[in-house]
């Protein structure tokens, strides 16, 4: 396994427990900036768990545990001090499934910012139009931002999604299988937009899909049974693992 540089975003031996169940076992990572890292592995390895745990999402759930540290610019997040609204508007998520609210697309998008304090009217506007904008979205919705965001395509609410995620200027988006529940035609739209968002911050994405992570990933780290098996550039992973295990999972044997 590869050494890697030290970043301002990393986990040092992370754990997280379920009770008695170890989720995820002692996984030290690095999520470097300016670029997208794929967590792959087969169904209950531990992959979404880590995610969330990463803007302390399973907070909300009462017997999860955390051990190990999540550091960002030298603050471990685990820190009973942390501002936990202040992380999340920092490291930004998006679900599997699209989950728009019940509002307007103007709504849904200028949500985060009016709770942030922005009541003005032209700033909002501006924070709509440059979100959608980054979400490739601007150009299908610009006439239509007072209909409910529930009129969207899945795609679209998708888009719309990593839109609002966007409004609140995060440095960090995870990405928990955000193109599972699309069609191709979709899927591909997230990737370039992926692809192209990676230029301003650091993304962590959750995928099953082998192609996908070989298409859009810079880096690529392998869960199984909730132990992190390798971690390394992507093209690396893919054309010249280390672990055996590691290649039959790429290579479809198993998973």
């Amino acid at each position: 396994m590869q050494t890697m540089q030290t970043t301002s975003f990393r986990t040092e031996h992370l754990s997280v427990f379920y009770g008695q169940y170890e989720a995820v076992k002692n996984i030290s990572l690095n999520f470097p900036e300016q670029s997208v890292t794929a967590l792959i592995g087969p169904s209950g390895c531990g992959k979404s768990t880590f995610l969330r745990s990463l803007n302390r999402m399973n907070d909300e759930i009462s017997q999860a545990k955390i051990k190990g540290r999540i550091w960002i610019d030298g603050v471990d997040i685990n820190d009973p001090s942390t501002d936990v609204i202040q992380l999340r508007q920092k490291i930004g998520m998006v679900w599997q499934k699209p989950n728009p609210f019940y509002k307007s697309i103007y709504e849904n998008i200028a949500f985060g910012p009016k709770y942030h304090g922005i009541k003005n009217k032209k700033q909002l506007d501006e924070i709509v139009e440059s979100s959608l904008r980054k979400a490739a979205l601007w150009d299908e919705v610009k006439d239509r931002l007072k209909q409910s965001a529930l009129s969207l395509s899945g795609g679209q609410q998708q888009r719309l999604c990593i839109a609002r995620a966007l409004s609140v200027n995060p440095r960090i988006l995870l990405l928990d299988e955000p193109a599972s529940a699309l069609d191709p035609v979709s899927t591909s739209k997230i990737e370039e937009l992926i692809v192209e968002l990676k230029k301003e911050l650091s993304i962590v994405i959750v995928t099953h899909n082998m192609q996908q992570a070989a298409r859009i990933s810079d880096y690529t780290a392998y869960f199984y049974l909730g132990t992190l098996m390798e971690h390394n550039e992507t093209e690396i992973i893919f054309t010249n693992p280390d672990n055996a295990m590691t290649q039959e999972y790429i290579s479809g044997r198993f998973g």
